[in-house]
């Protein structure tokens, strides 16, 4: 196993590059250094932080194999058939299966590096025990947002429903309004383009596991 030392130096150029030529020859002479500066890290990264989260009881792994997505796009439903993506994304979660509820997702991107976790866009019933759960003891959810705020990590409001659901009515113009609509529980930390070519980048991810645990938490009592 190799341990992590930082994104390559190129890591970023070459997404950059990768915008515009979007074709198999282009890649193809420029596959060893996405094998380098990208694949290689990002696979040395989700294997330490697998060793060292097991070490802290924090119940995320994943594996170079399973926790990378694929550079190649789907372009089957899509207008745009440019057939790369544009930066690089991996996912741990309990079992190491990306379609796992609750995870912790990290984002390669020259427009913006970022770790998020938490329950992305989750399935309908684990989204609706998710707002059971808040209904239920809404004391308890109260005092999640508040300790995630304090952590600096607040909730995303960028995937909300603009009323409260059905079923829900007792938690409208509430506490817990927003919180009840959102369709994404999600917390997010930007990472430096500095911190990414950094072997400490392993360290700050480590950190904000941590903080964003109580969601984690919340989320698998409900679904469990």
């Amino acid at each position: 196993m190799t341990s992590f030392t930082g994104f390559g130096p190129k890591a970023l150029p070459f997404f950059e590059a990768l915008k515009f030529h979007q074709t198999k020859a282009w890649f193809d002479e420029n596959r060893g250094l996405y094998e380098s500066d990208v694949l290689e890290p990002m696979t040395a990264l989700i294997e330490d932080l697998t060793v060292a989260f097991a070490r802290k009881k924090i119940p995320l792994k994943g594996d170079g194999k399973r926790s990378i997505f694929r550079l190649h796009r789907d372009v089957r439903f899509s207008k745009d058939k440019s057939p790369y993506k544009t930066h690089a994304g991996a996912v741990m979660t309990r079992s190491g299966d990306k379609k796992d509820p609750g995870l912790l997702y990290i984002h390669i991107d020259p427009t913006g590096c970022f770790a998020a976790a938490g329950f992305y866009r989750p399935e309908p019933p684990t989204l609706a025990a998710f707002r059971k759960a808040m209904l239920a003891n809404p004391r308890k959810a109260e005092a999640l947002a508040a300790k995630l705020e304090k952590s600096d990590l607040p909730l995303r409001t960028f995937d909300q429903l603009t009323r409260v659901p059905r079923g829900f009515e007792a938690l409208k113009d509430g506490p817990l309004d927003g919180l009840v609509r959102m369709k994404s529980l999600v917390v997010q930390e930007d990472l430096p383009e500095r911190l990414v070519r950094s072997p400490k980048l392993a360290d700050t991810i480590i950190d904000f596991a941590a903080r964003a645990r109580p969601l984690l938490d919340f989320g698998w009592q409900a679904v469990d």
